[in-house]
């Protein structure tokens, strides 16, 4: 019977400990090994290309005043229109108030600037974009009278935004042109101990292709990898750890738990051992009665 009650004891001490997070299991930057993956080096930053339903912010610099008048409907705005930009969750899907002032590219690949009219801009970047709005611009206002044909123009994505789901679900915009994975999570809040870290899924969609890729934030070469940065309208799914239903990510919550597990191991066992000694009594007295 000893044995059976080492046995049972370290079973339920084995079963205590099993759920203890370590940090392995949570730390980022691991150097990698048999358990981390290695990634080879193909960090590639690529300007996002325009798509159908995205949304652009432009605004006209120029010494002409009536130029500035004409082509930025918010008049002197383009400081509050950068912070709301920059500062926005995203989380219900608005834009604010800079909606009036931005310009949709419709189903064609088109926006409708004023005084140029369509402009085909699916699949060019900003850069791209700004450059084609100032070589058009600069030919319209040489004509106007005061000869400022020159002009600046800042062109950027309103609704460029990533989800995650999950954990911490929510949708996230991108309030910078490069924003790495860590970045993201931060935004989240970061995982949690008992998020995977070692299986995250990357839904990623391109030129009409979706494509799912899985990977490992807690190694080291992730900021070498195609993983590194995240792209526009990226969805990250993250995962509880498999089998675990609560947490113990302390040293004392482990002795803890541990201890009151023994002590109700020891409980049950002897409940039990006092049931079977007393039918052997009843048994062994029956005997003598015979």
């Amino acid at each position: 019977m000893i044995k059976i009650k080492n046995i049972f004891i370290a079973a339920l001490v084995g079963l205590a400990l099993s759920s203890c997070v370590t940090a392995r299991k949570v730390n980022y930057m691991q150097e990698p090994d048999k358990y981390i993956p290695h990634y080879a080096d193909t960090l590639s930053f690529e300007d996002y290309e325009l798509r159908i339903g995205d949304r652009l912010y432009v605004y006209v610099y120029s010494l002409n005043e009536e130029v500035m008048k004409m082509y930025n409907s918010g008049g002197g705005n383009a400081s509050q229109m950068r912070y709301q930009m920059g500062n926005s969750n995203g989380a219900n899907g608005q834009y604010g108030s800079y909606d009036l002032y931005t310009y949709l590219i419709d189903q064609e690949g088109f926006i409708d600037f004023p005084t140029i009219g369509k402009m085909q801009v699916l699949g060019k970047t900003t850069r791209e974009v700004k450059h084609m709005l100032e070589e058009e611009l600069g030919k319209l206002i040489a004509e106007l009278p005061g000869g400022y044909s020159m002009v600046s123009v800042e062109v950027n994505i309103v609704n460029r935004s990533f989800s995650i789901i999950g954990a911490q679900s929510g949708r996230y915009m991108i309030n910078k042109e490069k924003m790495t994975i860590f970045e993201a999570l931060a935004m989240a809040g970061d995982l949690k101990e008992f998020n995977s870290r070692k299986e995250i899924k990357l839904v990623r969609e391109k030129n009409g292709v979706t494509t799912i890729k899985t990977f490992d934030v807690r190694s080291k070469d992730i900021i070498n990898s195609e993983f590194y940065y995240i792209e526009p309208n990226d969805i990250i799914y993250i995962r509880q750890i498999p089998g675990y239903s609560f947490g113990i990510n302390h040293v004392t919550t482990v002795i803890g738990v541990t201890a009151a597990t023994i002590s109700f191991g020891v409980f049950i066992y002897s409940i039990v051992q006092t049931g079977i000694n007393h039918v052997n009594k009843r048994i062994n007295g029956d005997y003598d009665k015979k």
